[in-house]
């Protein structure tokens, strides 16, 4: 299912798309950018439904859901932004209400999203998932306890998403041999998955030694005070200037891409890396924090140049998965459980892709998609769906 809808106040569009139904429900995020198109929401959605079906683990209370997601082309910065989410989503409300649950995503805070839902007339963003719980009233607290913790003035709900982007590129690395301290890291993107990568592989021991944000990169070869550069971040990664140290550079916004490292992380925006500018990738690794960062064309040549990406629907998944595992139970609101159940699953799932990948010849992008091959089928005669 696919809609497309017109602010009537500014003229504005807005883009919903339903990948894929189960037990009549699909989950997705909703974004704002300048530029967001329906084809991105597309893929988006997509990826949604691997996400789902990659963490569907038999012994688990966490059911699968469809795939969805949403997406607004506007600036989230543009002081007309807020109002466009509300009306958005009041026009939307009948498919969260009965279909589409949703939630932070690039350009938007969950404390946003919240507020906007309330505003447009809805219960809750997540509100179509109530009736598939055993106990609604016991899920709704214990996912709310979960968004009220916080990890060194961070929430929890920040958190989980880059602890498994820093796991998925942990285990990478495990499974290479190369000690946590003779590796190097550039992150595009310090907001929340951006920033909360940064300090689990920080405090993981690896250099992170480039950031980017909107006004350019800060790199160190020496590494960087991630910690300093945490708390100097406005709500949209922005980092003030002025916390810089006299040992960090300021460069263009791209040279994080180039920086001497041996893992990349694209945490802000899709599309970032092209078959033009992955020429200036040294990295050995691109671990895709951000939805689709990296073009197939782009990807082609990285893998014949030995680049290993690997991919969005494996490494960002954690922080969906985090919503359900709390939801439906599998997890209680507590943020050492969530970062062990993340890890847990991250590793596993990534050593599973990996293999697949090796004993195929293939990339990891090519083995997760066959790993959901063999996993839909399963979670169709157990639950159906609608295409």
């Amino acid at each position: 299912m696919s809609i497309t809808w017109t602010d009537h106040v500014t003229g504005r569009q807005g883009f919903l798309v339903v990948d894929r139904l189960v037990r009549g429900v699909a989950s997705g995020g909703l974004r704002m950018r300048a530029g967001c198109t329906l084809d991105e929401v597309i893929g988006l959605a997509r990826g949604m439904t691997m996400k789902e079906a990659l963490h569907y683990d038999p012994q688990g209370r966490y059911i699968p859901l469809g795939g969805a997601k949403g997406g607004i082309d506007c600036d989230p910065r543009d002081p007309a932004a807020y109002g466009v989410l509300v009306r958005f989503l009041r026009a939307m409300r009948p498919t969260v209400e009965n279909v589409w649950t949703t939630g932070e995503d690039l350009g938007l805070t969950q404390d946003l999203v919240d507020r906007a839902a309330a505003e447009a007339g809805l219960v809750s963003s997540i509100q179509a998932v109530y009736p598939l719980l055993d106990d609604e009233t016991a899920a709704r607290r214990r996912l709310a306890d979960a968004f009220a913790v916080e990890v060194d003035g961070i929430g929890l709900d920040e958190l989980v998403g880059g602890c498994g982007v820093a796991e998925s590129a942990l285990a990478a690395l495990d499974r290479a041999g190369l000690p946590y301290r003779e590796a190097r890291v550039a992150v595009q993107g310090l907001g929340t998955m951006g920033g909360a990568t940064a300090r689990f592989l920080s405090r993981a021991g690896l250099a992170v030694v480039a950031v980017a944000d909107v006004k350019g990169t800060i790199a160190n070869p020496d590494g960087l005070d991630v910690e300093a550069l945490l708390a100097a971040r406005d709500a949209y990664g922005t980092v003030d200037r002025a916390a810089l140290r006299p040992s960090d550079a300021e460069l263009p916004g791209d040279a994080w891409l180039s920086a001497e490292a041996e893992v990349l992380v694209p945490a802000a925006v899709s599309y970032a890396i092209d078959a033009a500018n992955q020429e200036a990738v040294t990295a050995r690794w691109i671990v895709e924090a951000a939805n689709m960062p990296v073009l197939p064309e782009a990807e082609e040549a990285l893998a014949a140049r030995g680049v290993t990406v690997l991919p969005d629907v494996v490494v960002n998944s954690g922080t969906n998965a985090w919503w359900w595992w709390t939801l439906f139970g599998d997890i209680g609101p507590d943020a050492e459980q969530a970062f062990a159940y993340t890890r847990r699953a991250m590793r596993t799932l990534v050593d599973r892709t990996l293999t697949r990948a090796e004993t195929d010849g293939t990339t990891p992008r090519a083995a997760a998609h066959a790993l959901v091959a063999d996993r839909l089928p399963v979670i169709a005669e157990r639950f159906g769906w609608y295409r």
